[in-house]
């Protein structure tokens, strides 16, 4: 039995809406972290599902040495599951800066150790977020750490981190093994969702790479949630540089055979970055020709160090989208 609390208890917190909606939020990174944030103020139940694909930093170390799925963005997801300040809550955050463990994240390490204690990398999660009194579920993608493989201008490269890099159009991309199965907890989770949130973060190496695990597209695709999809503030250098929003809507669908979402979620607060990166641009004609509606705000988060989106203020936006 996993250490701790049962399960349930986690989800019995006062901090979800009771009769709010059962939301599943797709990808990785610090933009599905934000997501979180946001969603855990409208939602009656949250599950995130994550990218497994990662292979790099201290993630990628631990996945490739303990035949782990990658722990790094999983644990971000965690702690923003995690709306009170603990001393768990601080170890799952505390990174390393010397000796053997230098890089390491603890939260990746205490993730790696419950998996080996409980027998099971999922345990492992339903360990954390009793520990963390986290409210929802994280999910990976798959019970197994995948590859990530890209063809870019005609060329194939592997790699989560050499995919981000690299510059040029992506014309394909898949999971290694590509038979690879989605968690039975991830499709679970999408076929009772009253709302699925796609993104923010990177579009490439988070968003379709959770949707290219085998299930996870076909089970969207069958659930009558409602699919809504949250832009990026800017582009990123080498994955979607020179792209603007409806060119990633459109990577989004003919890579992956996903349906359009009903709604796209940008921000239209103006953002200052360095060159070669630029604010991402929305056209909402363009937008339109793929039947899909464009939803705009201020979505910016102004105390940040470096654009992000505001979970507060993105939060109102998608439970607008409930209610409507």
């Amino acid at each position: 039995m996993p250490i701790g609390t049962e399960p349930e208890a986690v989800r019995d917190s006062t901090d979800l809406e009771e009769r709010g909606p059962r939301v599943v939020a797709v990808g990785g990174g610090t933009g599905l972290a934000r997501a979180l944030r946001a969603i855990r103020g409208y939602a009656g139940s949250i599950d995130a599902i994550v990218t497994v694909a990662d292979d790099g930093g201290s993630s990628g170390r631990l996945a490739q040495e303990l035949g782990i799925p990658p722990p790094g963005d999983i644990r971000k997801c965690l702690i923003a599951l995690t709306p009170e300040e603990s001393v768990w809550r601080r170890l799952f955050e505390y990174r390393f800066t010397g000796a053997d463990v230098e890089g390491h994240s603890l939260g990746n390490l205490i993730i790696a150790a419950l998996a080996d204690i409980e027998g099971s990398f999922e345990l492992a999660l339903r360990s954390s977020e009793q520990l963390l009194g986290a409210l929802g579920s994280v999910l990976p993608a798959s019970p197994m750490h995948l590859g990530l493989e890209a063809v870019i201008d005609g060329k194939t490269i592997a790699g989560q981190v050499n995919i981000a890099r690299a510059r040029g159009s992506i014309d394909r991309i898949g999971v290694l093994p590509p038979d690879a199965p989605a968690s039975e907890s991830a499709i679970r989770a999408i076929d009772a969702a009253d709302q699925i949130v796609l993104g923010p973060g990177s579009l490439y190496t988070s968003v379709i790479a959770t949707l290219a695990v085998s299930g996870i597209t076909e089970a969207v695709n069958r659930t009558e949630a409602s699919l809504i999809y949250v832009t990026n503030l800017v582009t990123q250098d080498g994955e979607t540089l020179g792209l603007d929003a409806a060119d990633h809507l459109d990577a989004l669908l003919h890579l992956t055979g996903l349906r359009p979402p009903a709604a796209i979620v940008a921000s239209d607060s103006p953002v200052h970055v360095d060159p070669p990166q630029e604010q991402l641009v929305v056209d909402g004609e363009a937008i339109a020709t793929y039947g899909v509606g464009l939803i705009t705000a201020d979505l910016l988060d102004r105390e940040a160090e470096r654009p992000v989106h505001d979970p507060s203020l993105l939060g109102e936006v998608l439970r607008g989208l409930v209610e409507t």
